[in-house]
């Protein structure tokens, strides 16, 4: 079992995710947007977060920084509707972090997560 902070602006798709992932036996705190999303890895450490790229407030790439700089061993995983070369030309950092392309499968979504935490 995991502690994930999922970042995710679309309520929806962060309800499934959620749901999915504590169905495969993590826990996970969700966040609406990036700021809340750093806000909360003030109070609690994660082993993994799970972020979309845009996103309003604060990118997922910037949270990634943030959350890399406070706790340098924590995990990244990114979801997004947009190509993984654009984010690599944004910041080759995170060229080697598993991108997820939306859609994908939710239990694409459980190996991956389950692949970067073991």
């Amino acid at each position: 079992m995991a502690d994930i902070l999922l970042a995710e602006d679309d309520d929806n798709l962060r309800f499934y995710l959620c749901r999915a992932l504590e169905r495969a036996g993590h826990h996970v705190i969700s966040a609406a947007n990036g700021l809340e999303a750093e806000e909360t890895l003030s109070f609690h450490r994660f082993d993994l977060v799970l972020t979309d790229v845009v996103m309003p407030e604060k990118g997922g790439l910037e949270l990634a920084k943030i959350a890399r700089f406070h706790h340098p061993d924590i995990k990244v995983m990114f979801i997004t509707g947009f190509s993984g070369i654009l984010m690599e030309e944004k910041d080759p950092s995170f060229k080697s972090e598993k991108v997820l392309s939306k859609p994908f499968h939710l239990r694409d979504l459980i190996d991956e997560v389950n692949k970067i935490i073991l």
